[in-house]
């Protein structure tokens, strides 16, 4: 089961094809080569990477 790497959550919703929405801190997450990526949803609908809050460690799927 994957977790948020932000609030260690479970509670993530799927809004597209490896996209996932934690409800729990309202960030969205990818996934891309075994590797969560993290972003911040501005008000104007563009994306802002929070990667550099993580290690790769806590980012990494297991």
């Amino acid at each position: 089961m994957m977790k948020c790497p932000n609030c260690q959550s479970k509670d993530l919703g799927k809004i597209g094809i490896n996209q996932y929405y934690c409800w729990n801190c309202f960030i969205e997450l990818s996934i891309g080569k075994d590797m969560i990526f993290t972003h911040q949803v501005e008000e104007d609908g563009t994306l802002s990477s929070l990667d550099d809050l993580f290690d790769e460690e806590s980012r990494r799927l297991s």
